[in-house]
């Protein structure tokens, strides 16, 4: 195929090759030896697929999820808000579907996952977009609108990395969705393949966590008795209780405790990083030390007051620790 005939089943204009066989057409023509789509480009289908086409109402119960998840459970609070937003202003952004490939009459979300389930939720119809696509156009519809949006975490790519591999799509295909080159998509499979899923579904989606911890934290998972200890930390209260970012610092730092690794970070001087949570998720941070530098990194709603606060009273803080260090 063409780089201008992918272009256009991407973007939903009929290919000069026929599309054939559904899931399967694309490993049969080969198509994925030779694709060679640049970033720049699809940045900008995810926009154009939507631009000038025709919006049509329909009823989310006609609509099933993505062949493949890029999500994790654990975004309640940003699902809460968008429901908030549709209900009060309505859906200004429509989803866009394709015809679903195995059940007639139905739909299969590409992209707007949580808007669907808004409008589910409200009792009302989903504002889409159908476009005819198959399953390479799909998911590389799907990662680049993710990418565009840039709020999946480290380990939501991951996983949906792994699909995708699970679903027998080509690696080259696979870096392309999520516009990532071979050496960041081996190190993304490394982790979803070694950690166990079930301790990924039970951590959600950490989005203050990045490659680093994760890439940590599988190696210590390569351990079977290091898993064991996860299994056990999963099953806690204390655990139940915390949310995403934090489940995975108290996994990690339990395994760091009672687990096989040796502790190297702490012989080398470095604090591995934390993260921190506080009025209810509306001032998250990850905090940490390196050699004599630490740094401590705040996001969420109160993120930019919270930092001038500590940035005007860094003075008073730093006497009070001073007179407290003398009193010890």
């Amino acid at each position: 195929m063409a780089r201008k005939d992918l272009l256009k089943s991407v973007i939903g204009q009929p290919a000069d090759t026929p599309a054939g066989g559904g899931r399967s057409s694309y490993a049969m023509r080969g198509a994925s030896k030779s694709m060679k789509v640049s970033i720049d480009s699809l940045a900008e289908n995810s926009k154009r697929l939507l631009e000038g086409e025709t919006i049509v109402e329909l009823d989310p119960n006609l609509v099933d999820a993505s062949f493949v998840s890029d999500r994790l459970s654990g975004d309640d609070e940003a699902f809460e808000e968008l429901k908030a937003s549709i209900a009060a202003s309505g859906q200004d952004t429509p989803v866009l579907l394709r015809p679903h490939p195995d059940e007639p009459g139905r739909y299969m979300v590409v992209f707007g996952h949580r808007r669907v389930r808004v409008a589910h939720a409200l009792g009302r119809p989903v504002r889409a977009v159908v476009k005819e696509m198959d399953d390479v156009a799909h998911v590389l519809a799907q990662g680049q609108e993710n990418t565009a949006r840039a709020d999946l975490s480290f380990i939501e790519k991951a996983q949906f990395a792994k699909n995708l591999v699970d679903h027998g799509q080509d690696k080259e295909v696979v870096q392309q969705a999520l516009t990532v080159d071979a050496s960041l998509l081996s190190r993304l499979l490394s982790v979803s393949q070694t950690v166990p899923e079930l301790v990924i579904d039970a951590i959600g989606p950490a989005k203050q966590v990045g490659r680093d911890r994760w890439e940590e934290f599988k190696k210590m998972m390569a351990d079977e008795a290091n898993q064991g200890i996860a299994y056990r930390v999963i099953k806690t209260e204390a655990f139940a209780r915390a949310d995403s970012d934090a489940r995975f610092e108290l996994l990690h730092s339990q395994v760091l405790k009672a687990g096989t690794l040796p502790k190297r970070s702490a012989a080398r001087g470095t604090m591995p990083k934390r993260t921190w949570t506080a009025g209810q998720g509306r001032i998250k941070g990850v905090v940490g030390r390196s050699g004599r530098a630490y740094s401590i990194s705040l996001t969420s709603k109160d993120s930019a007051a919270f930092g001038e606060f500590l940035s005007d009273n860094l003075d008073r803080l730093y006497a009070d620790f001073l007179s407290r260090s003398k009193e010890r």
